[in-house]
């Protein structure tokens, strides 16, 4: 590989950002993509493969494709996915073990900090801040679920507003129904429309009847994997 390419795709690594590395089999071209641009041997590129490298970003992966006379090899190479829970209560508290071992990083934030404790929260990265004084700075792009479970609309909703302008993958809230509808009603007054709003699951979780903490936790994890490969799903 050449020198250019791999250290693009360190720096990549250490930023975290996602690249998709293409390789020509049938000679020695190869190139990498990210969000903004395209690096390597990027002369005459096939506006098909090109457009294949950009979807491939928001996946993981490796596949074949042929395009014209040659056969490329097109390998997404993703940090984990993260996960942002805002509020540490009791279904945090059983989520993140569940989210760790299923590959996701975690990000906790709650201004409370009798309950963002390190004792509680073993090993985490604790951000003791209000939402809307550090969520803007972490970073929310195509790769990043984000679930508020505090059940105070002081803390869930600035959260909410910022996870609705960013590219997340999957926005959850936990609430009833009536509470869920009141929330909705409260962000329109925010500017955001019905397409918009839709994008929050709530109540959050796939509907599997679970009521204690961990049952809970079953079904946020669960209905992330979901929006998570929903459009290669259908």
């Amino acid at each position: 590989m050449k020198r250019v390419l791999l250290e693009t795709l360190v720096a990549a690594h250490v930023n975290t950002q996602p690249m998709v590395l293409i390789r020509c089999l049938t000679s020695a071209r190869q190139f990498v993509i990210d969000k903004n641009d395209i690096y390597g041997d990027t002369d005459d590129v096939p506006a098909e493969l090109l457009q294949l490298g950009r979807d491939a970003l928001n996946r993981d992966g490796t596949v074949t494709v042929d395009i014209a006379a040659d056969r490329y090899l097109v390998q997404t190479l993703s940090p984990p996915p993260r996960l942002i829970i805002v509020g540490a209560v009791h279904i945090a508290q059983q989520l993140i073990p569940m989210a760790r071992i299923a590959g996701y990083t975690i990000q906790l934030i709650d201004p409370r900090a009798a309950f963002a404790t390190p004792g509680r929260f073993p090993g985490v990265e604790v951000i003791s801040e209000w939402p809307q004084d550090v969520m803007a700075g972490l970073s929310i792009d195509t790769r990043v679920a984000v679930v508020t479970l505090s059940h105070d609309p002081k803390i869930d909703e600035p959260a909410l507003r910022i996870a609705l302008e960013s590219d997340a993958f999957y926005i959850g809230a936990l609430g009833s129904r009536k509470n869920h509808a009141n929330r909705l009603k409260r962000l329109s007054e925010y500017g955001f429309d019905d397409i918009a709003l839709a994008r929050i699951a709530g109540p959050i979780g796939l509907p599997l009847g679970g009521r204690s903490p961990a049952e809970i936790a079953v079904s946020i994890l669960a209905q992330i994997i979901q929006f998570r490969y929903c459009d290669e799903t259908g």
